[in-house]
């Protein structure tokens, strides 16, 4: 089955456009869709089939969870547990942006969407539509790049359609993309913060908060 390709204006947000591919995509039906960054290749991440489904078409390792999207802080706090401190701290200086928290989660994901020790990494895009997206599905989405497995990520919207056109997909085709660095990673499960990946936040930004 062909991708349906979606032409956006990821400056100005089309609900009823988006709408009629919601029911798709809330019963496990995979999007590309843009991000601050690059492409992301989403899925329903409370529903097990739609991650499945993901890991399969992207030939991601079962092994490395899937990092998500969710709309704003309380939908991401509504995911997470046992919460500490810097937490709310972390988000209030740097969401909406580029920073990816990894928690320990609630148990509303499917097993194969959760890290070592029940964990989920999460953040709230900076991209306005992708924000508004979220609001309207009400769901979190998987964010992994939108690429096969071994290949790097994409900000090309020509290259997304040609490599994924063939796919039962729902491709969202903003244009090209910002690219830059992906987000910063950090880890709030352990008994100190502690940055797994430095990214478009520089480490120097955040040691004031990670001490």
């Amino acid at each position: 089955m062909p991708a349906d390709v979606i032409r956006i204006n990821s400056k100005e947000y089309d609900s009823g456009l988006v709408r009629k591919f919601r029911g798709r995509i809330l019963a496990g039906g995979i999007v590309i869709f843009p991000t601050e960054t690059f492409y992301g290749l989403g899925s329903n991440a409370f529903d097990s089939e739609g991650v499945k489904a993901v890991y399969e078409m992207k030939g991601r390792d079962r092994g490395k969870p899937l990092p998500v999207v969710a709309a704003d802080v309380d939908a991401a706090m509504s995911c997470a547990d046992r919460l500490p401190r810097i937490f709310y701290e972390l988000v209030r200086l740097f969401w909406p942006g580029p920073l990816t928290l990894v928690v320990y989660a609630r148990p509303v994901f499917p097993p194969e969407m959760l890290g070592k020790g029940g964990t989920v990494a999460i953040r709230v895009p900076g991209m306005p539509w992708l924000r508004d997206l979220l609001k309207d599905l009400g769901v979190p989405l998987t964010a992994t790049s939108a690429n096969l497995s071994g290949q790097g990520e994409c900000a090309d919207s020509f290259k997304i359609v040609r490599d994924f056109q063939d796919r039962d997909i729902t491709i969202f085709d903003g244009g090209r993309t910002p690219g830059g660095l992906t987000s910063t990673i950090i880890d709030l499960t352990g008994p100190a913060p502690k940055i797994v990946r430095e990214g478009a936040i520089p480490a120097g930004c955040l040691a004031p908060y990670l001490a």
